[in-house]
């Protein structure tokens, strides 16, 4: 098969020049990323735009910046790029419309390009290379499930005509330690190196926080909230009568495994397995019994509800397979014996770690709880190789294997923590429930809007997922709700006092409810395309980004500029 050119697919990610060329707004005043060695042998590193994680707001930001011409400095504390989809390793989860609409075209080109990689690379057989939308694992949540490796080469393919002109800084194993702020500006950052422990100094005009927790809101002294708002705060009909700061979702240290029919991949007893194999969640409403078993509460009805298991076929009657749920490789998809059998992602309610918070923890407290999750996800997966029941009367199913090559880790854990919640901006406007949430905006819509999400005038992109929340770290079980397809207010991406830091992940201005549908993978990077661009655009206008929302000529200008190159703004009313 003739391989296709990459940057050809992705032809409005292509081409600085040319991008700048057709929106008319001038190139970066700088060739290339500046690098000074400093006297005590410390680089200073300077830039248009300094991007600080690079999962999947800081990885389309930074994309969107440098098709536009601007100079990158992307820095991640990980050595994968990619985030949710790669060093968590999450399956994409998806709304039904993505295909066509409720995504940017740069995020659907991505997705095009996995599925020609598979075509290209891997060995499908000859029904599934001549499917349109291959979908590598037929896993149940996406349309396209596929290996963290795959999304990795992808984007890292991307990025490569950028560093190689020097355009882009890539930063790996790297965090943000430190900031220096005068009043409402962001002048520098300081970068260490997890490696060497030497840091690097991030001079430029703009900041963009795209780290998974928030960190650079109170390194830079930007406002910021955490957990749940109340009912008195927000009132939002799903709100407690209570707020709590530490009310934050669970997290999940993810793995893979696959099943060997035969084969012995018992690992060795966890460390913690006693505490977690009789492991009762106290949530209120209450967990239906001990967390390693095949059934959990029911997100919707809160009440009992079974799960099936089983690596070879389907369980009788309405049970969802957790074995198909994230799987990644459906070896049905593949040439005969490329697989010894399916691959799939363990990112299920049973190992949902709820005894600690993330947000705002200390290092000791990260490493603990971190340490705490890995624990609770090798004993679900010695449980499932050793305890779990079978149809035939039996237990466990020793067959299940470890892929730790799938996550490139030792311990076969993701490299970082899937975290579906972090430190939220104060915003210029908060999205709320009454928003966007399907039950309370059919109490507060106008007549002709009922059915709709609020619209709004400032949009930068669209999306869609269930309002869906995990049980939290102080003991609230499930909230999840119907949602409607809403909009990517500009508001919520502009914090209150600060003129050169931007939100690129889920630390936009939602409230804990409304976090709930926009923390999802198209929605993330829409998030961060459109800040990626907003931050050329206001470095083009010379204005501050606020400015941007308050003039409503800049506003529609920027508004044409950023759906000239696919990011969407309005639903369509066909879809």
């Amino acid at each position: 098969m003739k391989r296709r050119n990459f940057i050809g697919l992705l032809s409005l990610s292509g081409g600085a020049l040319a991008t700048a060329s057709l929106t008319g707004l001038p190139t970066s005043a700088l060739a290339e990323v500046k690098k000074v060695t400093q006297p005590n042998g410390n680089q200073q590193l300077t830039a248009d735009v300094v991007i600080a994680g690079a999962g999947l707001g800081g990885f389309a930001a930074a994309m969107a910046s440098l098709r536009n011409g601007q100079t990158v400095i992307l820095t991640e504390e990980t050595d994968w790029i990619g985030g949710q989809l790669t060093s968590q390793g999450v399956p994409p989860d998806e709304h039904e419309w993505i295909e066509t609409h409720g995504g940017t075209k740069l995020y659907r080109d991505f997705r095009t390009a996995v599925r020609e990689y598979y075509k290209r690379t891997y060995p499908l057989t000859g029904e599934a290379r001549k499917r349109p939308l291959l979908n590598p694992g037929d896993g149940v949540v996406s349309k396209l499930c596929h290996e963290p490796r795959v999304a990795l080469a992808v984007m890292n393919e991307m990025l490569a005509p950028y560093l190689s002109a020097g355009k882009l800084a890539l930063l790996l194993e790297h965090r943000v330690t430190a900031a220096d702020v005068t009043g409402s500006k962001v002048n520098a950052l300081t970068a260490k190196d997890l490696r060497s422990g030497k840091t690097k100094t991030l001079v430029a005009p703009y900041f963009v926080d795209a780290t998974e927790l928030g960190d650079l809101l109170p390194l830079t002294g930007t406002e910021f909230v955490t957990g749940t708002e109340s009912k008195k705060d927000t009132n939002e009909l799903h709100a407690p009568a209570k707020g709590n700061p530490k009310g934050n979702q669970a997290f999940t240290a993810c793995f893979a495994m696959d099943y060997v029919p035969g084969g012995n991949h018992v690992i060795e007893k966890p460390r913690d397995y006693d505490f977690w194999m009789n492991h009762v969640p106290e949530l209120t409403p209450s967990w239906p019994g001990k967390l390693l078993a095949l059934h959990y509460s029911s997100p919707y009805t809160l009440q009992p509800k079974a799960l099936g298991f089983h690596p070879e076929s389907t369980p009788t009657g309405d049970l969802l397979n957790l074995m198909k749920y994230r799987r990644i490789i459906s070896k049905d998809n593949f040439a005969p014996g490329a697989y010894a059998g399916d691959i799939t992602i363990v990112n299920w309610p049973q190992n949902d770690y709820m005894l600690g918070d993330l947000v705002g923890a200390s290092e000791e407290e990260f490493n603990k709880h971190v340490d705490g999750a890995k624990q609770l996800s090798l004993s679900l997966l010695y449980w499932l190789q050793t305890e779990a029941p079978r149809p035939d009367g039996g237990k466990g199913w020793p067959g299940l294997r470890l892929r730790k090559d799938i996550m490139g880790t030792e311990d076969g854990l993701a490299k970082y923590p899937y975290v579906r919640e972090s430190r939220r901006i104060k915003a210029v406007f908060t999205v709320l429930e009454e928003h966007v949430g399907e039950e309370q905006r059919a109490k507060v819509a106008k007549k002709g809007e009922r059915g709709q999400a609020a619209y709004f005038y400032d949009s930068v992109g669209v999306g869609y997922y269930r309002i869906d929340l995990h049980p939290t770290s102080d003991k609230v079980n499930y909230v999840d709700f119907g949602s409607l397809r809403f909009q990517i207010p500009l508001g919520a991406l502009l914090p209150v006092r600060m003129d050169n830091l931007l939100p690129a992940n889920k630390n936009i201005g939602t409230t804990h409810i409304t976090n709930g549908c926009y923390r999802l993978h198209p929605v993330e990077w829409n998030i961060g395309e459109s800040v990626g661009m907003l931050v050329k655009f206001a470095s083009a206008k010379n204005v501050k980004p606020r400015a941007v929302r308050e003039n409503k000529a800049l506003l529609a200008e920027f508004q044409t500029f950023i759906k000239s190159q696919g990011i969407e703004t309005e639903w369509p009313k066909e879809a």
